[in-house]
């Protein structure tokens, strides 16, 4: 029997226009821009009961270390977990209180984007994102 021969086509080779790069690329950042802003209004929602303030954190931590070396070994031990987790929490409330930036790259992006992706005001606002952003961003309930 002769071996089977190859149908195979000669491979041609396809290139991307530079409109075409520049067009994904743009999509990229919009996308980008708004997975960024949505993300952070997640980390930064709100919860529920009385918050608190980073003077209290602080108040509480140096509470700790001046109570844990007169304690058992295992109280010891549980407050050092405590001032590790509220050291933590410390640093969390002081780096993801200023989203300006990501709300500015929100705002220049997301216009082109609903257009682009078809999403409505009401998801918007479903999504945490504030009205006044929204009307930044040139983004209203009618379009």
């Amino acid at each position: 029997m002769p071996p089977k021969k190859s149908a195979r086509k000669a491979a041609t080779k396809r290139t991307m226009s530079d409109s075409h790069k520049e067009a994904i690329k743009e999509g990229r950042v919009q996308a980008k821009a708004v997975a960024d802003y949505l993300e952070a209004l997640t980390a930064n929602k709100p919860k529920r009961g009385r918050q608190r303030t980073p003077d209290s954190i602080k108040a509480r931590i140096e509470a700790i270390d001046a109570t844990v070396e007169d304690t058992d070994p295992l109280t010891q031990l549980n407050l050092r977990q405590e001032r590790e987790d509220l050291q933590a929490e410390l640093a969390s409330k002081q780096a993801s209180n200023d989203i300006s930036a990501l709300e500015e790259a929100f705002i220049t992006h997301a216009g082109a984007y609903t257009a682009r992706k078809g999403i409505s005001y009401g998801v918007w606002r479903t999504s945490g994102v504030p009205a006044a952003v929204l009307k930044k961003a040139g983004i209203s309930r009618s379009a």
